[in-house]
């Protein structure tokens, strides 16, 4: 996670993007509403963004192919804004046969709550609209307006014409779920269904769809479903589903309907499906409207190089999070959590990559004047937490957070809100001084720790179930950590096994080239991909300090200029290090590179790395992009391990193993 630099003695890594599946419980909660009430369970990826139904069937209406006995799904949305008569005119169905009509807006269990209307004319489905329209709805414990309905055409049938079908993804394979029975009262499908497993980049023919999924289903439709449920699966696959649910599927003799649907899309592959999918509108979870400081800190991200993101999970949520980093967000949110406190967790977000001071400022106005828009009667705290920054300046960032603060002094007040600071990187120390400064300045309780307090332990202090210290130490050594249980900073190494010491996760075990292949050693050659000449430097003075003979960086490969070569730092000595326009010319020249640092785009870093694992001298790749298509990511996966190669990442900065090797900007530059 590129929270700050971490140490890699081991000799596995897990895939960083992967790792979020498993620690974004309360973003997974939040949106557990695309799924039906009987979808399987299966991990949720952040990356894997629920459409409404009317978006899946009109890609399912572009997409599917004529080669399938599948009706079109005629459908027609209707919004706040939407004129019934105009509708009319462009759907002449709607006024001479029977509809359907329900809510569009990721709500599960719409039958049991009594929000479809079935079997009724034009005029009672605008009648049934109207009265719900902009009017409050329970759904669990959430309450949202109803904004969105879908209207199609009603298809009279029998229960033994309905099955279900499923498919959706997860890190080795595609499951394919069928059951011959469907509908609202289906139950458990996890128990009941038939399924089969597709590999990675593998594909399914409809003669082992027939004889795997469809046992139980009358012989006279076997071959129109099989043949179905082929096609639905190559469109999954090529647009990038991750997720695709059809329950009530219709088997009539001469045709398939699809009546209800719910999908997720990969939104990372926007940039391969773009042309395909259209423009899509990712809805947010019922219940939690898209507000428009979401819209606003969306549209900075736009316009920036850093990272700027904001989700409102509980607007009136007492524990509220500006936490510098994407992977330090998701751990402070999972602390949050594991204390108790996932429902006060008011937002989730990140600011990263160097933002400016004017950026940060707006970040920061943003979610205090989120916080103050209404009291809780126990306070509020604002955890403004992050590792060690890799090259943004804690300084710079947290003047934009002071210029926020001293706006806000009299609502902060006024308000009661405790703010947690930890934070280490680039000029921290002048950071931290401003940030105690205006604390005391101002009369805001503001609790400062730098890299002597371990990472989330200011989440135990402002949730309450820790002591908050009263003086930290001022040696800012990053080896010496204020544990959360909050031992005697004398002592020199806290306990392995603190009990207060929160587990991210086991390292898992990827290459399969065995336990005596190390990723790494004083010896290890790298080629970078990419123009990358801070990352190289930076590369060059940890070998430098770290005593090693010669440079860990061999070359570079930039297919966008000419072959050439560029001038380095070795100590206070210039070094030369070429420039190969193709990467056969740096393998073929650089016999003794085993290691691929490949700073590629999210456009090309798979297509690269595909390229680079065509060479067996290569052991080990870290892809540093972040926003690579997950099904990209598991071929990546899939093949590395069959040539016993390691990956890290994508989206990582990178890792540390002492005295031998840096990968990338891990860490920053020697002065951080």
């Amino acid at each position: 996670l590129s929270l700050c630099s971490f140490i890699m003695s081991a000799r596995y890594l897990t895939l960083d993007c992967y790792n979020l599946w498993s620690v974004s419980r309360v973003l997974t909660a939040a949106a557990d509403s695309a799924h039906s009430p009987t979808a399987p369970t299966t991990a949720s990826a952040m990356s894997a963004k629920a459409i409404r139904e009317a978006t899946g069937k009109d890609i399912i209406n572009r997409n599917l192919g004529s080669a399938t006995t599948a009706a079109k799904c005629r459908f027609a949305s209707v919004t706040e804004s939407t004129d019934f008569n105009q509708l009319a005119i462009e759907n002449p169905w709607l006024k001479t046969e029977k509809l359907v009509v329900k809510p569009d807006q990721l709500i599960k269990r719409r039958g049991k709550l009594g929000l479809i209307k079935v079997n009724v004319d034009y005029a009672d489905v605008q009648k049934w609209i109207s009265q719900r329209m902009n009017k409050d709805q329970q759904v669990g414990r959430a309450t949202g307006k109803l904004r969105n309905f879908i209207i199609e055409p009603f298809l009279p049938h029998t229960e033994d014409e309905e099955v279900y079908v499923c498919i959706y993804s997860h890190r080795y394979a595609d499951t394919i779920l069928f059951y011959h029975q469907g509908g609202v009262d289906i139950g458990d499908v996890d128990a009941k269904a038939l399924k089969v497993e597709v590999p990675i980049d593998g594909s399914i023919s409809a003669t082992q769809i027939e004889s795997s999924l469809l046992k139980h289903l009358k012989s006279d439709k076997k071959k129109m479903v099989a043949t179905f449920i082929e096609k639905l699966y190559s469109m999954y696959q090529s647009l990038y589903f991750t997720y695709l649910e059809i329950n009530p599927l219709v088997v009539k003799s001469d045709a398939i309907y699809i009546l209800d649907l719910a999908a997720k899309l990969d939104a990372t592959a926007d940039f391969v499906c773009r042309g395909v999918w259209g423009e899509i509108d990712y809805p947010p979870p019922f219940g939690r409207d898209a507000l428009p400081e979401e819209a606003y800190i969306a549209d900075l991200d736009a316009k920036s190089g850093a990272s700027l993101k904001l989700t409102i999970l509980n607007k009136e949520g007492r524990i509220w999070t500006m936490v510098a980093g994407g992977g330090a967000s998701v751990i402070y949110s999972d602390t949050i959590c594991d204390l108790g406190g996932a429902d006060e967790l008011a937002n989730y977000g990140e600011y990263s990559g160097a933002p400016s001071e004017q950026q940060t400022y707006e970040y920061a106005k943003t979610i205090l004047s989120l916080m103050t828009q209404k009291k809780h009667p126990k306070g509020k705290v604002l955890i403004t937490g992050g590792g060690i920054a890799n090259f943004t300046n804690v300084a710079a960032t947290f003047k934009g957070i002071v210029t926020a603060l001293t706006e806000f002094q009299s609502k902060i007040l006024e308000h009661n809100i405790s703010i947690y600071v930890r934070r280490a990187g680039p000029n921290y120390q002048e950071g931290l001084r401003i940030i105690r400064d205006v604390g005391k300045s101002l009369r805001i309780p503001i609790y400062v720790f730098g890299p002597e307090t371990h990472m989330t332990a200011i989440v135990g202090m402002a949730l309450g179930t820790k002591p908050i210290p009263t003086e930290t130490g001022m040696d800012f050594a990053t080896a010496n950590f204020l544990l959360p249980g909050g031992q005697d900073k004398a002592q020199a190494k806290p306990p392995v096994d603190s009990p207060s010491s929160a587990s991210i996760g086991s390292p898992t075990k990827y290459a399969s080239a065995g336990d005596s292949q190390s990723m790494f050693t004083n010896k290890s050659k790298a080629i970078v991909w990419g123009m990358q000449t801070r990352a190289v430097q930076s590369m060059l003075d940890f070998d430098f300090v770290c005593r090693r003979s010669e440079p860990s960086v061999v070359c570079l490969v930039y297919p966008f200029t000419g072959d050439h070569k560029l001038k380095f730092y070795w100590g206070h000595k210039e070094v030369l290090i070429p420039v190969y326009k193709k990467m056969s010319d740096a393998m073929n020249k650089h016999k003794d590179a085993d290691v691929m640092v490949n700073f590629a785009s999210l456009r090309s870093a798979y297509e690269s790395t595909l390229e680079t694992l065509e060479f067996p001298q290569i052991r080990t790749i870290a892809i540093i992009a972040e926003g690579i298509p997950e099904n990209m990511t598991r071929k990546l996966i899939k093949l590395s391990k069959e040539k016993g190669v390691s990956i890290i990442g994508p989206a990582t900065v990178g890792g540390i193993k002492p005295g031998c090797f840096k990968i990338g900007n891990t860490g920053g530059m020697m002065d951080n």
